[in-house]
């Protein structure tokens, strides 16, 4: 159910029998701390969704790497960011070409939080041009309460923390320096305050939270809800259509 292996010619019929439904998983290339490869998002959205995908046979589309990510500065090597109009626009310009070989409902899914404001634009620019296609779009770390409350454990403002670091232990290994955990635990600053400052005002490495804590225990069993969760969300969405008929373009009474 890969985009990128299939070919013109079975993308229609994988696309039918999926209620003319994809998944564009979107992630981030940037800082996560001094324990934690910089793609960590992107793998995170690549995988999940990877498994989701074969788990719904929804068709997934390739991963987007790069995101939103400006909010981390240039404190600390590695991110690479777009500006929130550049991910706009590449957003609505894949879903307006998905929605030309057939997909009607499309599901984006951010792991990394301050995507969500460029992909609602988005959403909301599909959703405008295209009448009949219907756009979600799925924070990872809020599809379901339990999967909130594991995530936001160790810090309202969370970043490459317990429950970053356990997903990562459990599903890339590779990703992670063991050696450096104990060192890399970082408070959350922000409770109370009345600005968004940027992670170089807020925290002394790029953590925010108790990557200290994290195993790969743990975050195989995080990992088999988000799976489990976001795949019964879209499998809903499979069978959703509007609660009313009417057309975007034309006046009604």
């Amino acid at each position: 159910m890969q985009w990128a292996e299939r070919t013109w010619e079975e993308l229609p019929g994988d696309l039918e029998a999926a209620a003319n439904a994809a998944i564009l998983p979107v992630g981030a290339t940037e800082q996560h701390g001094p324990q934690m490869g910089c793609g960590m998002d992107a793998v995170l959205a690549d995988k999940l969704c990877h498994a989701v995908s074969e788990r719904t046979g929804i068709p997934m589309l390739p991963t987007m790497f790069y995101g939103c990510s400006i909010g981390h500065s240039r404190r600390w090597p590695g991110t690479i960011a777009l500006q929130p109009i550049t991910l706009i626009t590449l957003v609505k310009e894949i879903g307006d070409w998905a929605y030309h070989s057939g997909v009607r409902r499309l599901f984006i899914v951010n792991t990394h939080v301050t995507n969500a404001a460029p992909l609602r634009c988005a959403l909301e620019m599909l959703r405008a041009e295209h009448d009949d296609m219907m756009v979600s779009l799925v924070n990872s770390a809020t599809v379901s309460a339990r999967v909130r409350e594991f995530h936001f454990a160790d810090g309202g403002d969370w970043h490459a923390n317990d429950a970053e670091t356990s997903l990562m232990l459990a599903t890339a290994p590779e990703m992670v320096r063991p050696e450096k955990l104990d060192a890399s635990d970082d408070p959350d600053r922000t409770d109370g305050l009345v600005f968004s400052h940027p992670v170089n005002r807020t925290s002394r490495n790029g953590v925010t939270g108790a990557p200290s804590r994290a195993s790969a225990e743990k975050g195989e069993t995080w990992f088999g809800w988000m799976v489990e969760d976001l795949s019964e969300f879209m499998e809903r969405g499979l069978k959703e259509e509007p609660p009313l008929p009417h057309s975007y373009f034309e006046r009604g009474g």
